[in-house]
């Protein structure tokens, strides 16, 4: 179901900024005729100018941890600041970060470790809002298995499917082995796991734990992040030369993504209506339940004291220095390199 890590390139030349808006030379006539004073006068007074067209490219299908970007769509927030986005579906392989370092799109969706791994490529994207406060990759096993834990998922014997390239299962495997299980590659469903009581398998949390319970099947799930990765998931980025040259522009941006998140959180239905017209496998139960289930790590106790998205230079650090230890990337990107001060928070209160 989940991303996979598309290949990077390396520096590419990045696409000039969004030109102004045009202006219409057309004004108000008076009653009775107009004459050449008013006619001039009408022409230098332009209507207000029109909202900026900006892209946002998502890695995935429209699901629930992109329903702050649709409920910003949809509630007007993205309108409210001057904007109009054109939100693309992703899918396996779509390979947002290129898109965005190039100008494809202004703004695209990644996780915490493929910004570093690009970034460690030459790649010159700026991480601006973090959905996912604490990552959803999980391991999922059978209740009846009696794990408590990814240890014991590890290390009691069973079949575990998973994508041996991502970086969590590089972690887990230098953290527990696997030895003592037989692994297999993730299919990106759910269907050996319903057979087979002594299969497990990669998740998200929001996802395949709420398809194999629809399918009678009894899971356990346990968050990678408790064993100590945990890299921000559903990262909003753009390209440094976007924020050098329009910087309130992305701040806009970046204002509105956090509005329509906070309706999301408060009221996820006219949003779940939207994505479920766009991505036809999810019923409406589904997204229901996967928006109550990322909830908690979307909303924390750092995010209700910093605001919604914010980030902070510990985790970054700790997460280039766990891709350095994996052998994922040679040397741990700078954090004052990348980590915009703007977007670390607290956000400062807007009046109504």
């Amino acid at each position: 179901m989940r991303r996979h890590l598309v290949g990077l390139l390396g520096c590419v030349a990045l696409l000039g900024v969004l030109g102004a808006c045009s202006r219409s030379k057309e004004g108000p006539t008076q009653a009775g005729g107009t004459d050449a004073g008013s006619t001039q006068q009408a022409q230098a007074t332009p209507p207000p100018a029109a909202a900026v067209k900006v892209k946002l490219a998502l890695n995935w299908v429209p699901e629930p941890e992109f329903g702050g970007f649709y409920a910003a769509r949809e509630k007007g927030e993205f309108k409210r600041h001057g904007l109009e986005v054109d939100i693309l579906g992703g899918g396996a392989g779509v390979p947002v970060v290129q898109m965005v370092a190039s100008g494809q799109a202004e703004f695209g969706i990644a996780g915490a470790d493929e910004v570093l791994t690009a970034r460690a490529r030459g790649v010159d994207v700026l991480p601006l809002f973090a959905v996912y406060q604490t990552s959803p990759q999980a391991i999922m096993a059978h209740a009846s298995s009696g794990a408590k834990g990814i240890s014991d998922v590890l290390t009691k014997g069973g079949t575990v499917a998973l994508e041996p390239g991502m970086p969590y299962a590089a972690y887990l495997k230098k953290k527990y082995g696997f030895g003592k299980v037989k692994v297999v590659p993730y299919d990106g469903g759910v269907a050996r796991f319903v057979a087979d009581k002594s299969f497990a398998q990669q998740c998200f949390i929001t996802s395949e734990p709420i398809a194999a319970k629809r399918q009678g099947a009894e899971p356990v799930v346990f968050l990678v992040a408790d064993e100590g990765f945990n890299p921000y998931v559903a990262v909003v980025i753009t390209r440094r030369e976007l924020w050098k040259e329009q910087p309130e522009r992305v701040k806009s941006f970046v204002a509105a993504v956090r509005e329509g998140w906070r309706s999301y959180l408060e009221d996820p239905a006219p949003a779940n209506a939207v994505m479920a017209k766009l991505n036809t496998t999810m019923d409406a139960e589904t997204f229901a339940a996967a928006a109550q289930a990322q909830k908690p790590l979307i909303e924390t106790e750092h995010t209700r004291t910093n605001g919604l998205g914010t980030m902070t230079r510990e985790r970054w650090e700790t997460l280039g220095k766990q891709l350095v230890d994996l052998g994922i990337i040679e040397k741990t990107p700078t954090v004052d390199d990348f980590l915009l001060p703007e977007f670390l928070g607290p956000v400062p209160k807007t009046s109504p």
